[in-house]
């Protein structure tokens, strides 16, 4: 599995001509990487505007090849705003201090593609950067939370910068950010200095200090130390005890969870802010991938003609096809994702009594999972590692698909034992 990025065509008038084309919907084809242009439609309670989008050939090849699709703009109109944000003068982060990362995460969570790339790329990064941002600012100020007013007035000015430069101006909706997400939420410890007199900050900084993208949600050295870490500084002010953390009770959830973020600012703080982006970004990875982000609607459907002995085969599946067309509306997802999609699919179709894998009957491959450009075969699986979209002045933005070959999605054992994260 991988991909291969697409190289910056050349500033000759031939390569020019030829993104024309492109942009006006004609084949092209860019260091044998082929494309075509359909619109692309988002899912958020109907569809929304096209977009011009470059997908890839889907005929036969004798070597099926990793590809970028191009949200290319349109030529008509400027692909970033470009505008002055609107600031409210009273939030006391230092943006410009993370500037590039915040052009960064602006083309991560671009207008309206934003919902699409929200679960794998646009809301992980979104989140990244705040928790950056004040642990970065935490150096200045000795303080790993903001207040109540000073995270409104930032949260507020954070999406004003980013929605200045092409981000969508609804992604605190979209990414489930409140500006109490900013602030200590219920950890008793706030400030660094009793920060570092609760918790052993050699080991922690030693432990995630440099993520392993690979093998960290697995052996979760670093998810551990933060772990550890927060667990300490919970227990700080006597409130909660090991036994209320060992009950599971959801108000102490709340505060680990909130000590969670005391730490990772902290970890901010201590690393320059690309470090900290890969840390952030290869921690909260495990998350993304160890669940299905997709809804499934009814399967009454598939479940009438594909139970028990399938009796009309064209029948069966385009039921299944009807089905799966509607996941394929929903948002980009990774290759993992994928395989928990398709298990947690295989199991539910089972519980409903379908015993045939339908998944090989009716030809059904991981690519299915995710969403569809255009009204060929072009689903695009997302890598499984942390990733970022790209922009580019003359192309616009791309981002890499992987596994761009058609993998049969696996049929759960009768068992219903779930695969584990570590053994995909």
């Amino acid at each position: 599995m991988g991909g291969h990025e697409l190289l910056h065509p050349t500033s000759s008038p031939f390569a020019a001509l030829l993104l024309f084309l492109c942009l006006l919907e004609f084949c092209c084809k860019v260091d044998d990487v082929i494309v075509h242009g359909f619109p692309l439609h988002q899912i958020d309670s109907g569809l929304i505007e096209e977009k011009s989008i470059l997908v890839p050939d889907t005929s036969l090849i004798s070597t099926p090849q990793p590809f970028i699709p191009l949200l290319a703009p349109s030529p008509m109109t400027p692909f970033f705003s470009n505008s002055t944000p609107k600031l409210s003068g009273r939030c006391t982060l230092n943006f410009s201090a993370v500037d590039s990362l915040i052009s960064t995460t602006a083309v991560d969570c671009l207008s309206s593609f934003a919902p699409l790339l929200a679960n794998v790329i646009c809301c992980p990064q979104f989140q990244a950067m705040l928790v950056i941002l004040i642990g970065q600012s935490s150096k200045n100020t000795g303080m790993l939370a903001l207040d109540s007013t000073q995270a409104n007035y930032c949260l507020l000015d954070y999406q004003q910068i980013l929605e200045s430069r092409g981000a969508s101006g609804n992604l605190e909706q979209i990414c489930s950010i409140h500006p109490l997400n900013l602030t200590e939420g219920s950890c008793p410890v706030n400030d660094i200095s009793e920060f570092e007199s609760a918790i052993d900050s050699s080991k922690l900084l030693l432990a995630c200090e440099r993520v392993d993208a690979v093998n960290e949600c697995c052996s979760q050295i670093c998810q551990n130390a933060i772990r550890e870490a927060a667990t300490k500084i919970a227990l700080r002010d006597g409130g909660l005890t090991s036994m209320d953390i060992s009950n599971n009770l959801p108000e102490h959830y709340s505060r680990i969870d909130g000590c969670r973020s005391i730490v990772l600012r902290w970890l901010s703080s201590r690393l320059d802010p690309l470090s900290a982006k890969h840390v952030l970004r290869r921690i909260s990875n495990c998350n993304v991938n160890e669940a299905c982000p997709l809804v499934f609607p009814d399967t009454t459907k598939v479940t009438e003609y594909c139970g028990n002995r399938i009796k009309n085969n064209t029948a069966c599946c385009s039921a299944m096809d009807n089905y799966v067309s509607h996941l394929q509306k929903q948002s980009f997802i990774t290759n993992l994702q994928a395989l928990d999609c398709a298990s947690l699919l295989g199991l539910k179709l089972q519980k409903m009594n379908v015993t045939t894998n339908i998944y090989s009957f009716c030809q059904i491959t991981l690519k299915d999972f995710s969403l569809q450009v255009g009204s060929q075969e072009s689903g695009c699986l997302l890598p499984s590692l942390p990733s970022d979209a790209m922009f580019d002045p003359s192309s616009g933005i791309s981002f890499t698909c992987d596994l761009n070959d058609n993998i049969a999605a696996p049929w759960p054992s009768a068992s219903g034992a779930p695969t584990s994260f570590c053994n995909k």
